[in-house]
């Protein structure tokens, strides 16, 4: 039986209290765990989880690729927080990384999540999870570059990048840990695209800019719900159970934080 966004939610969160990190690490530790217990809904590993449940595999043997996932995605956070970046001083409601432990322990607890990603991506015995995620993350910094740079005429694309990659892998990883042909992957692929892309425009509609600020909220509300409509048909065209991951498009969909 195929477990629930939020039992998929729980599981994930267990998961990474009891998670070792490197010993190496040594009191730099505490800034590591301190962006991952600051709460978020864990949307990326849920994914994980849920294809992986879907496709036919255990969701626990994906429990390593889908922390992966997360700590990139944190990783990235706490970078974006930085001054050099976003130069945001709140996070989730508390501090931020950098704010709460310096500028150079957040960027090295950065770094760090980076390779504890990779570390666990690495631990499966065929390197695609790994291989996955770089071509995630290198196309997440890219997007990051553009923005940064102010390269924003292409709005698409850097969305494509700087959300909708990490979205793709949540269910790349999944697709190589349960096993999935990579002859089969195209049609779920498509599914993590537009999923990623719902998300980046509600996104957009909650903080007011972005695709919003460009084109109007009208025009935004309508691509989310176009993008939902087209990742719920993605969904009916696959041979598999996927009720829970359709519950996941809704959600995202109806979300107001």
């Amino acid at each position: 039986m195929l477990r629930s966004p939020d039992e998929l939610r729980d599981l994930v969160e267990g998961y990474l209290v009891e998670l070792a990190l490197s010993s190496d690490l040594g009191g730099l530790e505490e800034a590591l765990r301190y962006p991952l217990e600051s709460g978020g809904k864990r949307v990326r590993p849920v994914l994980s989880l849920a294809v992986c449940e879907a496709a036919g595999a255990v969701a626990e043997h994906c429990l390593p690729a889908a922390a992966a996932v997360e700590l990139v995605h944190t990783f990235s956070l706490v970078h974006d927080d930085l001054p050099a970046l976003d130069d945001d001083d709140e996070r989730r409601g508390r501090p931020s990384a950098h704010v709460a432990f310096g500028e150079a322990t957040a960027l090295l607890a950065g770094d760090a999540l980076l390779a504890e990603a990779f570390r666990l991506a690495l631990s499966y015995p065929s390197p695609m999870v790994g291989r996955e995620l770089a071509e995630a993350t290198l196309a997440m910094i890219g997007g990051q570059y553009r923005d940064v740079t102010g390269d924003t005429g292409d709005l698409a694309g850097l969305h494509r990048l700087k959300t909708g990659a990490l979205f793709s892998a949540s269910v790349g990883v999944a697709l190589w840990v349960a096993e999935v042909p990579e002859a089969g992957q195209p049609a779920w692929r498509a599914f993590g695209g537009e999923l990623g892309l719902l998300f980046q425009l509600v996104d957009d509609l909650l903080d007011g800019d972005g695709y919003a600020a460009a084109h109007g909220v009208e025009d935004a509300r309508r691509a989310a719900d176009e993008a939902a409509a087209r990742a719920q048909e993605r969904l009916r065209a696959l041979d598999a159970d996927t009720a829970m991951l359709a519950e996941i498009v809704s959600g995202l969909a109806a979300r107001t934080a």
